[in-house]
C-alpha cells in the first residue's frame, strides 16, 4: 500500500511577504507547481521584490518544502524506509 500526502492547505497561513500578502502556503503551491528556487518562485509570486526582508524566510519555506517533497518521494520508492 503506497500512501499518498496530500499538502494541508486547510491550515492557517503565515505571511512571509507583508509588502505584497504573498503567504507559505503560496510558496509552497509554486513549489508544487515546480519551483525549485527561491529564483523560480519570485518568478511566479512577488515575494522579496520590495523591501527584500522576507526573502530569507521565503527561501527556507522553499527549502523545508522541497526537503519534505523529496523525503515522500523517496519514502515511496522503498516503502520500507518508512518504517
Amino acid at each position: 500500500m503506497t500512501i499518498i500526502r496530500i499538502p494541508n492547505y486547510d491550515t492557517p497561513a503565515m505571511y512571509v511577504c507583508i509588502c505584497h500578502a504573498v503567504t507559505d502556503k503560496d510558496i509552497r503551491k509554486a513549489v508544487d507547481g515546480g519551483a525549485c528556487s527561491l529564483f523560480d518562485v519570485q518568478n511566479e509570486l512577488p515575494v522579496g521584490s520590495c523591501c527584500g526582508r522576507c526573502a530569507d524566510t521565503a527561501e527556507a519555506v522553499v527549502d523545508e518544502h522541497l526537503s519534505t517533497r523529496r523525503r515522500e518521494y523517496a519514502m515511496r520508492l522503498v516503502p520500507e524506509a518508512a518504517t
